[in-house]
């Protein structure tokens, strides 16, 4: 054993290799096997008459992600990803601003813990809980009545692509149960850009005669950007593979998830189901290609 400990001594690359070697085998095999062993399922061939897979190689599934009904599928779902994640942002900003530079002690350790509050309750049971607060008669129905915000809410719901008849059957409804439940994951990473913001350069933009207004838009955005966009990874991410809420919340359609899981779980199709499961990875592949561009990957 001293004999081996001196030769990792003398050779930290092997100790390093040593330590990694399990972790990337159970990564490789289990992981990326199945993985790919899911896109390969994706050229089989699925008899409709039979309902049964056969080998028989064809690139007939994935063309048929470009048939109408499919491809409105995949539109739907990333307008959704990319609307949730840049209102998300929005919101997160000015929460994540003031716990960076507002608060400490014990204040901080509670906007932590409101933050990650929501996070620890059952993702199935927020969802359940916001078809009911969101439905007719429901919490969200009583404010609006209260606050005499009917007409508005009537006008927002016609407007087609967004409402419905309830906000629990609307896009709208949906667009408001995403951004809660992936709030959390855009707020932290934010924050931690900002934290790491040094207030020195805020003292030299006020000491070169710089306005509050024009500090914040040429100094503090700019270097939050990659804090938004470590942030934008999780809920765009989250929301164009969900399948739960598109489920339970919003008008009839399918989203990518829920299409994946209709085609494998009630049709039994799998090389279809196979197929739409690459367009996720593409659509993400592209997105981590952008946002590491804008120095995400460095905030996370």
């Amino acid at each position: 054993m001293r004999s081996l400990s001196d030769q990792l001594y003398r050779r930290p690359n092997l100790y390093l290799a040593l330590l990694l070697i399990p972790p990337l085998t159970w990564f490789g095999a289990i992981y990326l096997g199945s993985l790919l062993n899911l896109i390969w399922q994706g050229f089989y061939t699925f008899d409709d008459f039979t309902m049964a897979v056969t080998p028989t190689l064809t690139l007939g599934n994935f063309a048929a992600l470009f048939n109408p009904a499919n491809f409105d599928i995949i539109v739907r779902t990333l307008l959704m990803a990319v609307a949730v994640s840049l209102a998300s942002a929005v919101l997160a900003f000015p929460i994540a601003y003031y716990m960076a530079r507002y608060t400490s002690g014990r204040t901080k350790a509670f906007f932590y813990i409101a933050v990650m509050l929501p996070m620890w309750a059952s993702y199935i049971v927020k969802t359940y809980a916001w078809t009911l607060l969101l439905a007719k008669g429901g919490v969200a129905q009583w404010f609006v009545q209260h606050l005499h915000l009917e007409p508005l809410l009537q006008a927002v719901l016609s407007v087609p692509g967004v409402g419905g008849s309830t906000l629990s059957t609307s896009h709208l409804g949906r667009f408001l149960v995403f951004i809660y439940i992936w709030l959390p994951f855009m707020i932290l990473p934010i924050q931690a850009a900002l934290e790491r913001l040094p207030p020195s350069l805020l003292q030299a933009s006020a000491d070169l005669g710089a306005k509050p207004g024009q500090t914040f838009r040429l100094v503090t955005l700019p270097l939050a950007i990659p804090g938004i966009a470590a942030g934008s990874i999780f809920t765009f991410s989250l929301t164009l593979g969900d399948f739960i809420v598109p489920q339970l919340i919003g008008p009839p359609g399918y989203f990518i998830g829920s299409m994946v899981y209709a085609q494998q779980g009630a049709i039994g199709n799998m090389p279809m189901a196979a197929a739409f499961t690459l367009v996720p990875i593409v659509l993400i592949a592209v997105y981590l290609a952008i946002v590491k561009r804008l120095g995400a990957f460095d905030a996370l």
